[in-house]
Formats: structure tokens, sequence, C-alpha cells
């Protein structure tokens, strides 16, 4: 068989660029990581060409054995990590894992009360564009003037709405969440609790943020971001839920498994499991709290008062530049992060208020505080200087020179 450069030197070609740019851009984008070389290999291996529709010992096509044990591995190193009862790692994807709880525990027409997208949450937790808006009635709550979700308020619409769901977790907010204050509301109305910790479940599994787990009825998670895993999803849930849950992924929304990519999760797993990770995660939060303390030195308003994980998100109106603008101006500069929008946010989403960031990625190279200081100097310098070309071109030559430090994948040193 021929090789990638041989086969198809276009997409050879752009894979190299895209490497490139990874290694000499900053990337800022909180749900965004690098995955190591061992996932990476995992991904990239033969079981891609296998098909396994249904669970470990009950599959509908012979020859699986191997791939059996790979998704107990996976789902038993995931059991370690979170102590869940049950795990489903079969979710392609975090949106598709949401969706197949939802329709395992719900009807249509049923109520789940979750975070609004512009106060921090997910367009899975109900935005009107998503079709499952269509099919649930979702309520959503938002956080007060500190920036803090407010629990008395909370508790009143799940008072009026009888949600049979509600949800907990976020896409753009900073701040710890009180899982306990949810299971009481939840528990008062007679509510299934699911948490969404896409963006800290390897914070979670690091031990650096409390684990909801043990905690909630449902938590589902993406595999990527802090967790450094492949892009993929998993579902955890009490015992009690085992077989719903296994039934609202395979059959109700998805047919087989990508087994190349269980096999990653599983090594992803496997690596958040050494002491390493916990000390990874640990600085992914103090690179954070650095950024924030330097961002408020210079007059940007930071949303919620803070951070207390691996994501800021920023409201730049005082700054009289939109996100789109920041996103726009950064990426010349070298520097990835995403527009977002802010709490009650008067501009419109292609465009918003803010910008949204995060640390996970820089601290998997390697950079801890004196280096978030020195890219938020370089943020700073090229939102005050967005029509001055040349000082953004220097700006991309600091890039450069300090990711040049910090190499992202040695071993593959060309």
């Amino acid at each position: 068989m021929k090789n990638l450069a041989t086969t198809d030197p276009q997409i050879h070609d752009l894979i190299n660029k895209e490497r490139d740019r990874q290694e000499k851009h900053l990337e800022l984008i909180p749900s965004e990581n690098f995955v190591s070389l061992a996932v990476m290999e995992a991904l990239g291996s033969v079981l891609t060409n296998k098909y396994s529709e249904g669970y470990p010992g009950k599959r509908y096509y012979g020859g699986n054995e191997y791939i059996d044990q790979v998704e107990l591995l996976a789902i038993d190193r995931a059991k370690q990590l979170f102590g869940a009862e049950h795990v489903n790692v079969q979710p392609l994807s975090g949106a598709p894992a949401n969706i197949a709880v939802y329709f395992a525990l719900l009807e249509p027409g049923d109520t789940i009360l979750g975070m609004d997208l512009g106060h921090g949450g997910h367009l899975t937790h109900g935005h009107p564009v998503t079709h499952m808006a269509k099919v649930f009635n979702f309520v959503r709550y938002k956080t007060n003037a500190q920036g803090e979700i407010d629990f008395d308020n909370l508790r009143q619409m799940a008072l009026e709405h009888k949600p049979k769901l509600i949800l907990a977790g976020f896409s753009a907010y900073s701040r710890n969440l009180n899982y306990q204050k949810f299971k009481a509301i939840a528990d008062e109305v007679g509510a299934y609790t699911m948490a969404d910790i896409a963006h800290i479940a390897g914070l979670i599994a690091g031990k650096q943020l409390e684990n909801p787990v043990p905690i909630f009825d449902v938590v589902t998670t993406t595999t990527h971001k802090t967790l450094r895993g492949p892009r993929g999803a998993m579902i955890m849930c009490k015992e009690k839920l085992a077989k719903q849950i296994d039934k609202g992924v395979f059959p109700g929304l998805q047919g087989g498994p990508h087994d190349n990519n269980t096999a990653a999760k599983a090594v992803a797993f496997k690596e958040a499991l050494e002491p390493e990770f916990q000390t990874y995660t640990k600085q992914i939060l103090l690179n954070a709290k650095a950024m924030e303390l330097e961002f408020k030195a210079r007059d940007y308003n930071i949303c919620f008062g803070g951070t207390d994980n691996h994501l800021l998100l920023i409201d730049l109106t005082n700054k009289q530049i939109t996100g789109k603008e920041a996103q726009d101006t950064l990426d010349i500069a070298g520097i990835t992060l995403n527009k977002n929008a802010v709490p009650d946010d008067p501009r419109g989403p292609m465009d918003p208020s803010g910008i949204r960031l995060g640390t996970p990625a820089v601290t998997t190279r390697g950079m801890k505080e004196p280096e978030m200081k020195l890219i938020v100097e370089m943020i700073d310098r090229a939102l005050t200087n967005k029509d001055k070309p040349e000082i953004l071109d220097q700006i991309r030559g600091s890039v450069i020179e300090l990711t040049a430090k910090f190499p992202l994948y040695p071993e593959l040193a060309r």
C-alpha cells in the first residue's frame, strides 16, 4: 500500500501545514488541547477497519474478541478515574452524548432546566436554534450580577416549571459549580440530575475540581479538552440507569462505535491515571489564575469576576473592540482564541462583545506563569495596535520565538 505522501500529496501537505500552524501558534481556545503520540497512534491503528455494533459480549458482528477487550479497558479506566458505577464510551461526540441522555430518560415535551448559552451554557442545553429545542421544553437559568448561579432563583424556576431533568454544566462559565445544591433542588421536584463536564473532565480526573459523578444520576463529557484524549465522548451514570443509557446510545442514536477512537480514549484514561496528570491539571489552574490577574491589571473586564477553572471569558466593551475583531487581529499575531458572547450580550453571536480563552493547550506544552504573563502582554499589545500591521508582525515573531522553546512534538522533529 502507498503512504499518504504518495497517495494524496495535497492532503499530506495540508496536514503538515496544520502541524506547523499548531507548532508556531499559541493555542488558547479552552476546548482544544494536544494529544500524546500514543493517543495519535491508537487513532491511526487498524482498529478503524472493524465494525462492532452492540456492546462487549453482545455484538451483532463476529471477530470482536479484541475489540471487546479494548472497550472493556476503556470502561474500567474511566470508572477508576471518576468513580463511576457505569460507563458508556461509545458516544461519538459531546452533543450526541447529551442527546442520547435526553431520549434515554425523557419523553418528547418533557421540561429540562439548563444553563443559558449567553451565561456560559452550551447549545445542547436548550438553545432555540437546536433541533432538541423542538423536541423538549427547555427552560434556562442565568447568572446574577456577581456572576454566580442564583440558586434561590433556580429553585423557584424548578418549582414553577417542574422539570424532569436539571442540567449543570457549561462551555464558557469560569466558576465552580455547587453540585449538592443542584441535587437538593432536583430531589425536591423529583427531577433527574445531569452534569455536562465536557470542559472540566480533566480537572476533575486530576483531582483539582469537585467530582459530580458520585452525586448526580448522569454525567456526560467529551474526552478531549482538559482530559487530553481523542475527539469523542462518554456517559457515566448510576447502575440503575445503565440499561436505559446504553439503549439510548445504541441502537437509539448511533450505529457501530469508532473502535480506533475507543482505543485512543483508553490510552488517554491510562495517562490521566498517572500522578503526572494531577501535576499537569494543577498547572492549568495556576496558569489561568495568572492570566486573570494580568488581564485585570490591564483593565480587562473578566466575566463572572474571575476564574476557578481553565478558562476566562472577557468582555471587551471598554476596549472599543468587538470579539470578532479581537479574534481576527490575534490570528494575524499568531494567537488563537475564539470570539464569544458575554452575559446578556447586546451584540450578535457572529460578532459578540467578548472573547474566550484558556490554558490547557499551552500548559500541555510546558508553559507556566511567567509565560502566561508574557502571553497576556502580547494579547494586550496586539489589541491596542490592531490597525498597525508592522506591530502585529513583531508580535507574531515573538510568538514564534516563544513556541520554539516549547516544542509540541519534539519526537517528530523534521
